[in-house]
């Protein structure tokens, strides 16, 4: 299968690992991976925040970018993004785009997916090949629970990691706070929030928390380092992406 791959701004500019794990796995599983140059952010910043008619543009590259028909897939490590471009895009261009536009949205929407969705759901693959010997808590984020309702996909596809050691999290589909612009506006209730999802990561005594959202690892990691945790995090492309052979190894963290 010809998979198109849509990097995301914070995959783009902050965590590259975990787009280049999943253009590895992907390719691991025997796909031809493709990475469209021009591809810029999906516009769900600016459609959160009020702004639905200033991403016209970003709806509109980003339907050019994959709408190409030799493209069969389109499969981004983002629970939010793919929630955005399945629902948010096609709003966006009813509202404000032209036939075209809608066109060609809907015809991306119909094949854009979130990565555990794709593995599991397109591809019938729960076992990947991968091998990660740590103790592991997931976090479902919010999209990817709500919007896309992925249910128990990432965790199935975790079960089936060698030498894992995963252990549930308390409170598991309770938000980390982040939100987006919701954590700088809403910084105090972003913060407690954060902090209870803290307080539960703690029990696990995990040395990763991962989820299918860098945004949320990048929250809760960030309260993590604060406070010493002792548990990083970690996408769980990343985890997906190890093997044996090629193995993701954990420097110590700090504590």
């Amino acid at each position: 299968m010809r998979i198109g791959l849509f990097a995301t701004c914070l995959g783009d500019t902050l965590f590259p690992g975990a787009v280049k794990s999943t253009a590895i796995l992907l390719a691991r599983l025997g796909h031809d991976v493709v990475f469209p140059p021009e591809q810029t952010c999906c516009g769900q910043m600016h459609v959160n925040t009020g702004y639905q008619r200033e991403p016209v543009p970003l709806v509109r590259n980003f339907a050019d970018q994959f709408g190409d028909s030799s493209i069969e897939a389109v499969v981004m490590p983002s629970g939010s993004c793919a929630g955005s471009v399945r629902h948010q895009h096609e709003i966006i261009a009813e509202r404000y785009g032209d036939a075209s536009l809608r066109a060609t949205v809907a015809t991306v929407k119909a094949k854009t997916y979130e990565l555990s969705e794709f593995l599991v759901d397109v591809l019938d693959a729960t076992s990947v090949g991968a091998h990660f010997p740590y103790r592991v808590t997931y976090h479902p984020t919010c999209h990817s629970l709500r919007m896309l309702r992925v249910g128990d996909k990432p965790l199935r596809l975790l079960r089936a990691v060698d030498s894992i050691d995963l252990v549930e999290l308390p409170e598991a589909d309770s938000c980390c706070g982040f939100g987006g612009t919701f954590a700088i506006k809403n910084a105090e209730t972003s913060t407690a929030m954060l902090q209870d999802k803290m307080r539960n990561i703690a029990t696990t005594a995990a040395d990763v928390c991962t989820a299918g959202d860098s945004s949320c690892l990048m929250h809760i990691g960030g309260g993590l380092s604060r406070i010493k945790a002792g548990t990083r995090t970690l996408h769980l492309a990343q985890i997906l992406a190890s093997t044996r052979t090629s193995p993701y190894v954990l420097t110590e963290a700090a504590a």
